[in-house]
């Protein structure tokens, strides 16, 4: 049995998290970070604190909780000292881990990542392997060092991709897998048969900060990119367009493959051109192929389904900008 501390802040962490408190392992501690304000407020009231998903977690599960706002000096990780732990594991924690922190588990820090690494390292692996068109994902168990992903290799679990699959339902996947994966290691790690492989440069990757600006769409790009971009940004920030001066979100949408995709507009239209609506979906022109959209939102308004929202517009000459 090993004595455990675990680091994670958001809900991708979750599923790890319960696992190790079910698991025959001690679960002596978590940290996690800072309540912080949320919401807009009161004209004159500061905003109200909002606890992580984690600490949620770990008041529920009776674990001792520590909050440091850093992890630079020793009254920082003063309490993962006083829990003598084997290992911490770290799930999208959202704090960097210096040396001395990384030395302080006996058998050190374990790090579920949302990716094939070395492919996307950083902080949105998820989505940037939807917008890549990847063809496969999964996660990997890594050894912590100084470096921004880089560690030793300890296990990896592969999940393909199709052209359907949205960034929440591959986050909620990925974070399950991750903490059957997790488990697993912990026992080889606990018995003294893992291997660690060192990271290749060759095929590394960085998985940037998503930028809200990436969600706006653009129609000349191929109806096969927006469709990437619709799925990657769902459900946050939400890939937008504009309608008629309003902004309006698209939720869920396709390539419609029985339109043909060559360079030849005469079936078709102009880019961001609505077609009119077909079964379930609103056919919308792009550079290149058509896209299916089946789901979408009006600002202020509630989510609906593309006959709904037809039939309550005039698409004659319509056109998303």
């Amino acid at each position: 049995m090993l004595r455990i501390a675990f680091a994670g802040t958001p809900e991708f962490a979750l599923p790890a998290l319960r696992a190790l408190a079910a698991s025959r392992h001690q679960l002596v501690g978590v940290l996690t970070q800072p309540d912080r304000p949320a919401g807009r407020g009161t004209a004159g009231a500061p905003r109200e604190l909002k606890s992580s998903p984690v600490k949620r977690l770990a008041q529920q599960l009776g674990v001792p909780l520590a909050q440091p706002p850093a992890l630079k000096s020793e009254q920082d990780s003063a309490a993962l000292e006083l829990w003598a732990t084997d290992v911490l594991v770290v799930v999208a924690y959202g704090l960097l881990l210096p040396p001395r922190v990384l030395a302080l588990p006996r058998l050190g820090c374990l790090n579920i990542h949302a990716s094939l690494l070395p492919r996307w390292r950083g902080a949105a692996p998820i989505q940037r392997a939807i917008l890549a068109g990847d063809r496969e994902t999964g996660v990997t168990i890594m050894q912590m060092d100084a470096g921004l992903d880089t560690g030793a290799v300890l296990a990896q679990r592969r999940l393909p991709l199709d052209d359907r699959i949205d960034a929440g339902q591959l986050h909620a996947s990925l974070s399950e897998l991750g903490a059957a994966l997790l488990l697993e290691t912990l026992d080889e790690l606990e018995a003294g048969r893992t291997h660690a492989q060192p990271q290749s440069g060759q095929g590394a990757s960085y998985a940037s900060k998503i930028d809200k600006l990436e969600a706006r769409i653009d129609w000349t790009h191929s109806a096969e990119h927006i469709s990437r971009q619709v799925r990657a940004f769902n459900p946050t920030p939400v890939a937008e367009t504009r309608w008629r001066q309003q902004q309006l979100r698209i939720w869920q949408a396709h390539v419609e493959a029985s339109i043909a995709t060559d360079a030849d507009h005469s079936c078709r239209g102009e880019p961001g051109q609505v077609l009119g609506l077909r079964g379930p979906a609103l056919q919308v022109s792009c550079g290149r192929g058509v896209l299916a959209v089946t789901r979408l939102q009006l600002a202020g308004r509630r989510q609906m389904c593309a006959a709904e929202f037809a039939g309550g517009q005039s698409l004659d000459g319509a056109r998303f900008a």
